[in-house]
């Protein structure tokens, strides 16, 4: 295969295709959530994921699995865990087993902004679903989001 082999042409014009579509979404939900809640994407993803934890066994995310969950690297993930904790939206402590574990909860305040923001969210990503489905390259791919039904964690399988 050479470099002008239409199939690697149409593969990568998927993947822009498909990179544009988030790229749209993702802004436009930053800009919903930041004029409504002073949160950007970022901060509701990390507040959602962490959210989900639950006490038991596999219950607390290691921070490289909240990394893995939020698409940012391990040191990006503590700096913004650090602004949420500075904000009231997050606690860190010391599990109560292993001393040398540091486990990350969301605080009462962050749960409350977290529920406020959530319509928000899901607001935004529907206006922005339906904006992009009026661009006929990125229709079909409009089409497979809105067709997943899977949790964004068995989507990791």
């Amino acid at each position: 295969m050479t470099a002008t082999d239409p199939a690697l042409t149409a593969l990568a014009q998927g993947w822009c295709a498909l990179s544009l579509l988030h790229g749209r979404i993702e802004a436009h939900i930053e800009r919903a959530l930041q004029a409504g809640h002073e949160l950007s994407v970022r901060e509701y993803s990390l507040l959602d994921v962490l959210s989900r934890q639950h006490d038991g066994v596999g219950g607390h995310l290691q921070m490289k699995q909240v990394a893995d969950a939020v698409v940012l690297s391990q040191s990006a993930t503590t700096r913004l865990v650090t602004r949420l904790e500075d904000r009231g939206l997050l606690e860190r402590y010391l599990c109560p087993t292993d001393r040398r574990g540091i486990y990350t909860d969301v605080t009462e305040a962050g749960l409350k902004l977290l529920t406020e923001a959530r319509p928000t969210n899901d607001a935004a990503l529907r206006e922005a679903l339906d904006e992009a489905a009026t661009n006929a390259e990125l229709t079909p791919l409009v089409r497979v989001v809105e067709s997943l039904k899977a949790p964004a964690a068995a989507l990791d399988a």
